[in-house]
């Protein structure tokens, strides 16, 4: 696709409406892991980890079709997804030296890059859908996301400080989508038809169950968690 043609830039602006339509839980995550930085950390965290997430996005969506394929890819991210919101929900410790506190932007960093990874995994086939097979067109448009999502990010941090409830919400948000990825696996067809049919309800009914009793799980966990750490 020609640079100079129509096609080429409505194209791209699909791709780049796209990503940010799909972004929103992505910049929860970004702020959520970001937040127990000290304010300089912060900054470096969003930026670092938001580049990095998008370039795993792009080489996931070269890869997109067959790897949704993969039995058993869904499952493994949906407990990841779980292990990331119950950790988000754990307090970080209050008196951190320098090198706890790059310690913690390593972390924090590998915190957003494995989940944006899981979470891509559905989202990636609506931008490569929308990029028709453009390698040029994908990595540009997603490129001019990063900003779009660093803003976004940067942002929810400001509001989570304000807010901390916030952080259960997005915690909430992550057992959610762990719960869709769940009963959307491939290898898990079969049994989630059947039980849809003894349910009398749709999949669509069936995925939204299965991400509130996700949301649900994270929650629980997270509170007994928090609960033993201050009985200790």
């Amino acid at each position: 696709m020609e640079l100079s043609s129509a096609a080429f830039w409505i194209a791209l602006l699909q791709i780049i409406w796209v990503n940010i339509l799909l972004s929103g839980d992505n910049a929860v995550v970004i702020a959520l892991a970001a937040r127990s930085l000290p304010p300089q950390q912060q900054k470096k965290a969003i930026v670092i980890g938001s580049a990095a997430a998008i370039i795993m996005r792009i080489v996931l969506t070269l890869v997109a079709a067959k790897l949704l394929l993969l039995p058993w890819l869904k499952l493994i991210g949906a407990l990841l997804l779980v292990y990331i919101g119950v950790s988000l929900l754990l307090p970080e410790g209050e008196d951190e030296g320098g090198g706890h506190a790059q310690g913690n932007l390593l972390t924090a960093i590998r915190t957003i890059m494995i989940a944006d990874l899981v979470m891509s995994l559905d989202n990636v086939v609506a931008v490569a859908a929308a990029a028709m097979g453009d390698t040029t067109l994908l990595v540009l448009g997603l490129a001019i996301s990063i900003p779009l999502v660093i803003f976004g990010s940067t942002l929810l941090l400001k509001v989570i400080e304000r807010f901390p409830v916030i952080v259960w919400v997005g915690a909430a948000l992550l057992g959610f989508i762990a719960g869709e990825l769940l009963v959307g696996d491939p290898a898990l067809q079969e049994p989630v038809a059947r039980i849809d049919s003894a349910l009398g309800v749709t999949q669509h009914s069936f995925e939204l169950m299965a991400g509130v009793l996700g949301a649900l799980l994270v929650l629980a966990i997270g509170k007994i968690m928090l609960a033993r750490r201050k009985a200790d």
